[in-house]
């Protein structure tokens, strides 16, 4: 092996431990002055290091025991210091887990229930653009805004998308890749371009396919 190469790989394996302690002392703690910057950040609730894009955090509520993946974008409103007609604007409860690449955009109300777990690049958003006028860019037209609430104890993949006016049951199961929009039971699976109801969980505690004969 030759002195540049064992140089490389001396330099490279400390370039990473460094990197994985600075990550590590970068992660928000519930005592971290970052952390007071928000509505409510509950004790043993932590964002990981590197953090994407957060800001008008003091409208953002994090609950107890929250972990939150790196590259997460945090954010409410359009500008900084933007003032909110209702705050908190984005509620996270406690036990969730959002995992590395998640944008969470609220703008009125999103609310994420207890013990929720969240993939990896989910994008969640309770705003979209409106399409009125054909004579005018559709970035310059008036958003429109609807709730969205995920049920406590629910399940998202990786790569959904969550529009506005989404609501979805307790327990309920989102397939990668999913659009969704509308509302859904407790105890459903979902998926699909638009996401529909696949499977439910009856009353007598078993797993129908929507379709099937009961």
């Amino acid at each position: 092996m030759s002195l540049r190469l064992r140089f490389r790989h001396w330099l490279g394996a400390r370039v990473r431990r460094i990197r994985a302690y600075i990550n590590e002392i970068a992660v928000i703690g519930h005592e971290d002055a970052e952390a007071k910057r928000f509505y409510t950040f509950g004790h043993g609730s932590a964002i990981m290091a590197p953090q994407g894009v957060m800001y008008n955090t003091e409208h953002i509520s994090i609950k107890e025991g929250v972990l939150i993946g790196p590259h997460v974008n945090l954010s409410v409103g359009i500008t900084i210091s933007q003032e909110m007609i209702e705050s908190p604007a984005v509620k996270i409860g406690s036990r969730a887990v959002v995992g590395q690449g998640t944008s969470i955009v609220g703008h009125w109300d999103i609310s994420i229930g207890e013990d929720v777990i969240i993939g990896p690049n989910v994008y969640i958003t309770d705003q979209n653009h409106t399409y009125h006028d054909v004579d005018i860019p559709i970035g310059a037209q008036p958003g429109i805004e609807s709730a969205v609430e995920i049920g406590a104890g629910s399940w998202i993949a990786t790569n959904v998308v969550i529009l506005p006016g989404t609501r979805l049951g307790r327990n309920t199961v989102v397939g990668a890749g999913a659009v969704v929009r509308g509302e859904f039971p407790d105890y459903a699976v979902i998926a699909g371009v638009p996401a529909r109801v696949i499977k439910v969980r009856s009353e007598t505690g078993e797993w129908r396919r929507i379709g099937e004969n009961r």
